[in-house]
């Protein structure tokens, strides 16, 4: 389970989960936007969010079915969450090669990604290089 967030410069918000595993990788929160994702979700996908992510942190290699490239963009993934019929994708990209850093989140309606939500990401990812120079 998530138990601390720790707030750095105001944008970057890191995810602490408490475990026994060696982590592989951390996680970070860019500024609100996942944030605000997250609380809106009920809390069996907040659950389900919250396993998955640790699973990220801790597995050497992501399969596909947990994280997969989006394709024409440069280091933009997203993460793949299912509870019951209802599928969530959260934005990500690295930095530093094992830090993931999380953008937005949506409910994915139909079998293809919304462009609207793509570019979002692609912003967020753009502005969050701007603010690490």
């Amino acid at each position: 389970m998530c138990k601390t967030k720790v707030s750095l410069s105001g944008n970057f918000h890191y995810l602490c989960f408490v475990s026994n595993k060696q982590k592989q990788r951390t996680i970070i929160f860019y500024r609100d936007y996942f944030q605000e994702f997250f609380e809106r979700q009920r809390d069996k996908v907040k659950a389900k969010i919250i396993w998955t992510l640790e699973f990220l942190e801790e597995l050497p290699r992501i399969p596909e079915t947990y994280l997969k490239h989006i394709e024409n963009t440069d280091g933009l993934y997203e993460i793949r969450v299912q509870v019951g019929s209802d599928i969530f994708r959260i934005f990500r990209f690295f930095d530093q090669g094992k830090l993931i850093v999380l953008a937005n989140g949506f409910q994915k309606k139909n079998q293809k990604t919304p462009k609207n939500e793509i570019e979002r990401a692609l912003r967020i990812k753009q502005q969050y290089e701007n603010d690490k120079n």
